[in-house]
């Protein structure tokens, strides 16, 4: 804790009995004040789809420690090779080759992400990475005969209406890690709406077991995964590596440290 004047400064504790819920500034806008911390606006950072940052945020303690872009690359990845079964691109039905990318790239490595993330206090990119790392692992062993899960259903109907039923439970995940990004900016924004309105739509296709709203779930499948690998970028394209770095457009009334 220091001190600016009269103003007290507390550096950023995580504190789940004072939640923030306003912000506003002094000393001609150098101090913001977050609930019941303030901070010098050189100690925050805006929103920024490239750490999955959902809103004005504390410097993180550990500098440099970005593993959001990991973990949108294998999501993406994962997202965009299911999506080309779903739309049943060359026609492609067989979906035994996502097994091991499920497991370790769109599981193992997007957990770590996850992980990593919440070392350095990102709570959003650390809660969605490390559970979409668990759909993935849990989508992966769907797939494996080893697991034998397929294979316990009597009938094909009864085995559309368990998976919908795993599909919607992930719905209202996604749909709840959406609400969070109304600060954000909108590829942010734009990202995690897909995310959720594609596991949507595929439940109900599921359900039905119906071919053409898979396949429209297969469309918004790879939008998404597009979308993922534009934040990727963007975490990692710096003045340093890149002579194109992302331009953060953030979401009306969303609140900025200029």
């Amino acid at each position: 804790m220091s001190t600016l004047g009269d103003e007290e400064v507390r550096h950023f504790t995580p504190d789940l009995e004072k939640q923030i819920n306003r912000i506003h500034t002094s000393e001609d806008g150098t101090i913001v004040h977050m609930g019941p911390y303030s901070f010098h606006k050189d100690e925050l950072v805006n929103a920024f789809g490239g750490n999955l940052n959902p809103g004005i945020a504390p410097m993180p303690p550990i500098r440099g420690l970005n593993s959001v872009p990991m973990g949108l690359a294998s999501f993406a990845f994962c997202s965009f090779v299911v999506s080309l079964f779903h739309v049943q691109a060359r026609d492609a039905s067989n979906q035994s080759i996502l097994i091991g990318s499920c497991f370790f790239y769109g599981g193992v490595i997007e957990v770590i992400s996850g992980l990593m993330a919440l070392i350095v206090d990102n709570t959003f990119a650390g809660t969605a990475l490390g559970c979409f790392g668990g759909f993935w692992l849990s989508y992966g062993a769907i797939l494996c005969n080893a697991f034998g899960i397929v294979s316990s259903y009597t009938t094909e109907e009864e085995y559309h209406s368990a998976l919908g039923f795993f599909l919607t439970g992930w719905f209202m995940f996604s749909f709840v890690i959406w609400l969070c990004t109304f600060k954000s900016t909108w590829p942010f924004f734009s990202l995690f709406f897909l995310i959720w309105v594609w596991i949507l739509v595929l439940a109900i296709g599921t359900f039905q077991n119906n071919a053409n709203i898979i396949k429209a779930g297969g469309v918004l499948g790879l939008l998404a995964s597009f979308n993922g690998l534009y934040l990727m970028w963007a975490g990692m394209a710096t003045h340093e590596n890149s002579y194109f770095t992302a331009i953060p457009l953030s979401l009306p009334y969303a609140p900025k440290v200029e």
